[in-house]
């Protein structure tokens, strides 16, 4: 049987945003490593963060202060460290941060690690949103041009999809067609509509696609945003390719989720649900041109 230890962490903001983004970055680095270290010694195999792991949300925002929180991929500190820590508990590591490519050009980004330590590549968001209040995510961010890719790790094959992403379901059919079995979607969503969507559309895609999905979200609130923005409600889970919600994280604890999944039963489920024989791309044409 083909099982794969799974990690998701979740966390409220450590310090506040009247802190430089290095000083946060620290902070939030700090925080983690010791959750980093449960993972290793639980024997998770693959682990996640949620999106942009060392920041704030501050997206809510219109501050171009913020640029200084961009780092180099992967030559920058929080990709480096994380090798090493990859590294010694043989452990894949998807790292989401806010990446600087050339200077003054910004993405929303996760970093994929090997459990050698070796950098595999990197998924960058394309479906950015710019929604009042508090979603402005284009003053930040430009849309991903690294299409969909898929990493041969050493546990599995490995798709990214970041937060917003996951209410357009062309992304999670790429992922899965390009061989995905398992696709992490690093997230900062708060309370509200998304949480009622939060439940239905990772479960829906996993089903759709055959595929296991981790759902990461991030917890508490963070000012001086906590009137605008609401709550972040965490409740990270893994989704297997019924659909069906296999293990989940609470709404208010900073937490190490771990779960051991099953690939086997990506098969077994196309088995039954031959979703991928019976589409027609030849039909489809018009969904790219309008």
């Amino acid at each position: 049987m083909a099982k794969v230890k799974c990690g998701l962490i979740q966390m409220g903001l450590k310090g506040d945003t009247s802190m430089s983004p290095d000083q946060i970055r620290d902070e939030m680095i700090s925080a983690h490593l010791p959750l980093i270290d449960e993972a290793g010694k639980q024997g998770v195999q693959v682990l996640c963060f949620q999106e942009v792991f060392t920041q704030p949300y501050f997206c809510a925002s219109q501050d171009t202060r913020w640029y200084d929180a961009a780092e180099r991929i992967p030559d920058g500190y929080t990709t480096r460290l994380m090798q090493e820590y990859a590294k010694k508990h043989q452990m894949v590591i998807v790292v989401p941060i806010f990446e600087e490519d050339i200077t003054g050009v910004f993405y929303n980004t996760a970093a994929v690690i090997d459990a050698d330590g070796s950098y595999l590549g990197k998924y960058r968001k394309n479906h950015i949103p710019d929604t009042a209040p508090g979603f402005w995510e284009k003053l930040y961010f430009k849309p991903g041009n690294s299409g969909y890719p898929v990493f041969d790790t050493a546990y599995c094959k490995l798709g990214v999809y970041i937060c917003y992403d996951r209410h357009f379901p062309e992304g999670w059919r790429a992922l899965a067609l390009n061989g995905a079995e398992y696709i992490v979607n690093p997230s900062a969503t708060v309370k509200g509509k998304s949480r009622y969507l939060w439940e239905l559309e990772q479960p829906a895609s996993a089903a759709a696609n055959g595929v296991f999905i981790a759902a990461i979200n991030r917890v508490g609130k963070e000012a001086p945003w906590d009137d605008r923005m609401g709550e972040f409600y965490g409740a990270s889970y893994i989704v297997n390719p019924l659909g069906q919600i296999e293990a989940q994280a609470s709404e208010d604890q900073d937490e190490l989720l771990v779960h051991e999944i099953d690939l086997d039963m990506i098969r077994e489920v196309r088995k039954g649900w031959q979703f991928f024989r019976d589409r027609r791309p030849d039909s489809y044409e018009k969904l790219t041109t309008q």
